[in-house]
């Protein structure tokens, strides 16, 4: 088929830029404008004018701002770990991972990106520009005003990091537990013909479609009485699981692993069953079948679906604020608690660098995994 019966009408081209433009300022634009918020003085952030808001006269009055040298280095190392994220990084977890543990790579691959990151983004690159910007003359005057006082106010001062330590507790155990029961019953539905495997996909569903407060409601006595029934095992130091990130983690499994077992036997579906009758042939068993010839062809089906099981994780509100207590709240319910309790500019302010903060690690997730995401979506969508 010819490119010129394949090109889009004029009509529909508008159309289509027009419903684009409308998801930018509804969407993509209130997250572009309370960053810029989080990054000015009170005064500059609350301000009227817009162009006050944007370049911060207050914030660079008070010595704080950037330079046309500044946003441009920033811009290059931005731009870079893009790069590594999105091209290197993928071709060197495949090149030196251990055979059939990929997610070892990813892993160390991820914490080494994001740890460099941090030491330029924050040590190498203020240490350049505020050695360089007194000799570059108008390049190194500041046209914008920034500062990072809020942010700092929120994770050092306020204990935020503790909130992200409990979000990543709890985000970690879902999607660990999930995507390892998900993958295991994934593979044995997809490969029964049975019809009790059928029903159970119906219940798992059924339960998929319950309200989360009734799970909770049903947990609650589990959680409270805990110490109390694990005291014959453990005796005097059985612990109590209400207020513990344990207890979310068993609610939110609950409530995900239906929804990743029925994705994750979709994706099972669509590799050929001959796989598992090649690798049985070659002397494998069902359980080195799965590990050794199928596994490796899943990876993208798995980090979607591991993606889906992060986001239901890190931003539920609902089970995290019924069930931890102050000490263990996660992210989202202690920024949700900021905002009720804020009064003054100032605490807004740090309320909103709060709530932008948490956005760093899914930007972070999809510019590495984009790639197995878009592959696992269309290995989900397209049959055979």
């Amino acid at each position: 088929m010819s490119t010129r019966a394949m090109r889009q009408p004029l009509g529909l081209k508008l159309t289509s830029s027009g419903f684009l433009a409308l998801w930018c300022l509804i969407a993509a634009f209130p997250i572009f404008w309370i960053a810029v918020m989080s990054f000015k003085a009170p005064v500059d952030a609350f301000d009227a004018n817009p162009l006050n808001v944007i370049f911060g006269p207050e914030t660079r009055a008070r010595g704080h701002g950037l330079s046309v040298f500044d946003i441009l280095l920033g811009i290059a190392v931005l731009w870079g770990t893009y790069r590594l994220a999105a091209k290197v990084l993928p071709g060197m977890v495949r090149s030196y991972s251990p055979e059939g543990r990929q997610w070892i790579g990813w892993g160390v691959g991820v914490l080494v990106l994001v740890i460099g990151f941090l030491a330029v983004f924050f040590g190498i690159l203020p240490a350049v520009t505020g050695a360089l910007n007194p000799v570059l003359g108008p390049l190194g005057r500041d046209v914008i005003g920034l500062t990072t006082e809020h942010y700092q106010t929120v994770w050092v001062d306020r204990g935020f990091s503790n909130n992200f330590r409990n979000s990543l507790v709890v985000t970690v155990g879902v999607v660990t537990v999930s995507l390892t029961v998900g993958t295991l019953a994934g593979y044995g539905l997809a490969r029964s013909g049975s019809a009790l495997a059928f029903w159970i996909l119906i219940v798992a569903l059924i339960f998929r479609a319950l309200p989360h407060s009734v799970l909770v409601a049903g947990y609650l006595p589990v959680f409270i009485n805990s110490a109390e029934w694990l005291s014959p095992i453990l005796g005097d130091n059985a612990p109590t699981l209400y207020g513990k990130p344990w207890a979310v983690i068993a609610v939110l499994v609950a409530i995900n692993q239906p929804f990743t077992i029925w994705m994750l036997r979709s994706f099972f579906q669509n590799i050929p069953s001959e796989l598992d009758e090649a690798a049985r042939v070659d002397g494998c068993n069902h359980f080195q079948a799965f590990r050794r010839v199928i596994m490796p062809v899943m990876w993208p089906g798995v980090i979607t679906t591991g993606l889906f099981s992060f986001l239901l994780a890190y931003n539920d509100f609902l089970v995290t604020s019924l069930l931890l207590d102050a000490q263990n709240q996660t992210m989202v319910p202690a920024i949700a608690g900021m905002f009720n309790r804020e009064t003054t500019t100032t605490d807004q302010v740090v309320a909103v660098a709060a709530a932008v903060s948490i956005t760093a690690p899914l930007f972070l997730l999809v510019m590495i995994f984009q790639r197995q995401i878009v592959s696992g979506l269309t290995a989900g969508a397209v049959k055979g």
